[in-house]
């Protein structure tokens, strides 16, 4: 199967970005897309909410992690005895260490560190998905930009029109033979380019990390059911001093204690909770399994539309190349006839209106080809920072995810917040 090669995003950033003369002072296609990658809000709240689910991964792993409890208490207390001016006045006080270990949870720590990771590998597919539609977007509204910039200059010529009947300079795209965009290779075909959105499509990737995540979450609620162990240790130390009693002992001093013990928990019967809990994971990853093939269909359906727009977008384009040559034809006879006083002034002005319109068709044209052109490189799954070689400092989610995932305590973020 052919693959999309590097020549294919050049001839995209070519074809989209030789204006006219008017427009050479304008910021490049590139650096708008660079722009939008770097500063788009929406991209950045996506960002930060794969760092979101990255702290996922630490919190299933503090499942295998000792839990370490301190306590302390201090009490006092004052009695008068009836009958006598004796009072008793008792103090007492504890403090403790207290570490509890979890031996053996059904699988459930393994299974929950193994969903949490498939989440982090889903959530950055749909983070790539998301940058591949920001960067379509900022490339549409870039090319509408310049599609309504030539648009406005044909006007301006039209006007101009009026009092310079001979002229007829036009601004146009000049997506010529050699720049045309070429999708895939010269025998590139829709088919091809549905296998590789299939393979590669980030939004497909991500719904099968998804099936992941649920299957794991499924054998998670099932170890529930499965009999529970974890030890515990711990040191105390225990204060009492009381005012004596004339003829009455005293026990007051200090006393030191440690303990150690394990636990073993066997689930009987929850009331059916942990058993509706299986159910409902079950469910989640056969709803999860059905998206995938949802996803698979939406991307097949976009490669299908993007591809028959840009084929129509092509053969728009060079039709109507032929009638701009035709108009041109027509009004430089019309211009001769004029002269010779078979046409009037109007004849004229009507010619060159129609020239125009096939320009401003035109624009419009080259504007759906590029268009299109990027519709196909984000169905398939291939518009991408990397591919469109923009000079940007590329955001790595692997970055905040490997300072994170085995961290035992800390509350500040990577980044120092």
């Amino acid at each position: 199967m052919p693959s999309l090669r590097k020549s294919l995003f050049t001839a995209v950033l070519v074809s989209a970005t030789m204006l006219s003369p008017l427009a050479a002072s304008a910021e490049t296609i590139s650096g708008a897309l660079a722009k939008a990658y770097q500063y788009n809000s929406s991209l950045n709240s996506a960002r930060a909410g794969v760092r979101v689910t990255d702290e996922g991964v630490a919190i299933a792993k503090s499942g295998y992690r000792p839990v370490v409890t301190g306590s302390a208490d201090i009490d006092y207390s004052s009695s008068h005895l009836n009958g006598t001016n004796s009072s008793v006045r008792l103090t007492t006080g504890n403090f403790g260490v207290q570490i509890d270990q979890t031996l053996f949870d059904g699988f459930q720590t393994r299974n929950n560190v193994a969903a949490a990771e498939a989440q982090v590998r889903a959530s950055v597919e749909s983070l790539r998905n998301t940058e591949e539609g920001i960067l379509f977007s900022a490339a549409q509204a870039y090319m509408n930009v310049i599609r309504d910039r030539q648009v406005a200059v044909l006007t301006e010529q039209n006007l101009q029109f009026l009092t310079e009947t001979a002229r007829a300079a036009r601004s146009r795209f000049e997506v010529g033979e050699g720049t045309r965009t070429d999708v895939a290779q010269a025998d590139a075909s829709r088919a091809a380019a549905v296998g590789v959105a299939s393979n590669e499509h980030p939004a497909i990737l991500a719904t099968q990390h998804l099936v992941d995540a649920a299957a794991f979450s499924v054998k998670s609620a099932e170890g529930a059911l499965l009999p529970q162990l974890s030890a515990s240790a711990g040191v105390s130390s225990a204060y009492r001093n009381t005012s004596p009693l004339p003829g009455v002992g005293s026990q007051d001093g200090t006393t030191n204690s440690a303990s150690v013990g394990a636990t073993l928990t066997i689930p009987i019967y929850s009331g059916g909770r942990t058993s509706a809990i299986v159910r409902q994971n079950k469910e989640s990853l056969s709803q999860a399994r059905i998206q995938v093939d949802v996803s698979r269909d939406q991307v097949r359906q976009a490669v299908t539309a993007a591809w028959t727009e840009y084929t129509a977008a092509q053969q728009q384009l060079t039709a109507n190349r032929q009638v701009i040559e035709a108009a041109k034809l027509a009004l430089n006879g019309v211009i001769e006839e004029r002269n010779v006083g078979q046409r009037t002034t109007l004849d004229v002005l009507n010619a060159q209106a129609t020239v125009i319109t096939a320009q401003i068709n035109q624009a419009g044209y080259e504007h759906d080809v590029v268009v299109a052109s990027y519709a196909i490189l984000q169905a398939t799954g291939r518009l991408s920072v990397d591919r469109l070689g923009l000079q940007v400092a590329k955001y790595k989610p692997e970055e905040h995810y490997n300072a994170v995932k085995d961290k035992w305590y800390g509350l500040r973020t990577p980044d120092g917040r």
